[in-house]
């Protein structure tokens, strides 16, 4: 049995940076979500209607902002399959 562990080839720099693209989309996706449900809830507050209406706008804001985020992801160059 020998203890020489050999070099396993490390992904390329192009993969790697494809997986981390997907992750924070993934990411970004997921604090979409939540930020739509926070805002659904804050609508339903019983609060005085001026300090609803700012604090939802401030969420749809944070909600175009994200969009916005992911427009820009999915505009950036396709690489070819690896």
């Amino acid at each position: 049995m020998s203890n020489v562990l050999p070099f396993r080839p490390r992904p390329t720099v192009t993969r790697l940076a494809r997986c981390e693209v997907v992750t924070v989309a993934g990411d970004l996706l997921a604090l979409l979500e939540q930020l739509e449900d926070v805002s659904a809830r804050a609508a339903a507050m019983g609060r005085p209607a001026l300090e609803v209406e700012r604090t939802v706008q401030h969420l749809l804001d944070a909600v175009s902002a994200v969009e916005r985020a992911l427009d820009c992801i999915g505009e950036g160059e396709q690489s070819a399959p690896g």
